[in-house]
């Protein structure tokens, strides 16, 4: 067995990891690689960090990662059934290297009593935060045309960057002044190494004006589909724009083969379309010990 820090050249093997550990069950859907994927080049996500990232190999192929989400403080510890004897190391690892000064929070399925018992013999402790997967069999979806004055069309990032950032910037709720947004020093879209542009839909107005816009990862050879993300300009949301733009990319999704989406959603708007419950991560967290306080007392 091999430990290394990540590097960029292990990306594909890592995600062959999260794939791997998702394939004979579920129980760590809510890290998947399109989860990874959709974050390693995400704005917020700290790349000063990332030879943090802890991997366990077993000749060149990934066995166990521990990854931070976004910042320290938060993480995911994962170790492929057959090596089942790693995850304490994974643990001990992920709070030495990727804690904060608050300690380290890592979510496991609720029905996962063999990860649970090691976070607990690791000192960590159950939380009131939960994280809920929702899930829908793709066959038991009807497919509704866009609403009228409305239109569905594909929207790559990576083409048409400042028509995305925009869409992005109103859909979750920085405004609708574009002098505003203009003024904010953006974050370049870079491309993501498996993104399908079939699957990047918004929905325009007459104008072709993007008001609504819905992503979908999906990869051949796996039989799920990742819902991230999905939003809505304030002033075009009650419309049904988010609706159809999702129902068009799981009937698209479907089309190259995968037969469940999965989302990181407790919100009533997927469950009206199908999506219902399919598990619920509970977050174990782990704190640094308060410092001492010195007996002043002669």
């Amino acid at each position: 067995m091999e430990f290394k820090h990540y590097q960029n050249e292990d990306y594909e093997a890592v995600c062959d990891f999260l794939i791997a550990l998702n394939e004979k069950d579920r129980m760590h859907v809510n890290w998947n690689w399109a989860r990874f994927e959709w974050m390693a080049e995400h704005p917020e996500f700290d790349k000063s960090l990332i030879a943090s990232i802890g991997l366990w190999l077993d000749k060149s192929r990934v066995v166990g990662a521990a990854i931070y989400d976004m910042y320290f403080g938060e993480a995911f510890c994962g170790v492929l059934p057959d090596y089942s004897a790693l995850y304490p190391q994974v643990l001990d690892y992920a709070w030495l290297a990727l804690r904060d000064e608050n300690g380290l929070g890592i979510a496991i399925r609720e029905d996962n009593a063999r990860e649970i018992e090691a976070a607990k013999a690791a000192g960590f402790f159950p939380a009131e935060q939960t994280e809920t997967m929702l899930c829908m069999d793709l066959e038991e979806i009807d497919y509704p045309l866009a609403p009228e004055g409305f239109h569905i069309a594909e929207l790559d990032p990576y083409v048409d960057p400042v028509a995305f950032q925009w869409l992005i910037w109103q859909g979750f709720d920085h405004g609708e002044d574009r002098s505003v947004y203009e003024r904010e020093e953006l974050v370049p879209v870079l491309r993501r190494r498996h993104f399908n542009p079939a699957l990047s839909l918004c929905a325009a107005d007459e104008r072709g004006e993007g008001k609504s816009y819905c992503c979908m990862w999906y990869l051949p050879g796996t039989d799920y589909a990742y819902v991230e993300p999905v939003c809505t300009v304030p002033s075009a949301r009650g419309k049904g724009l988010a609706a159809a733009l999702l129902k068009e990319a799981l009937r698209r999704a479907e089309e190259l083969g995968a037969r469940k989406a999965y989302v990181i959603s407790d919100q009533t708007f997927y469950k009206k379309l199908g999506f219902r419950r399919d598990s619920c991560f509970r977050f174990y967290w782990k704190k640094p010990f308060p410092p001492r306080t010195p007996n002043t007392e002669s």
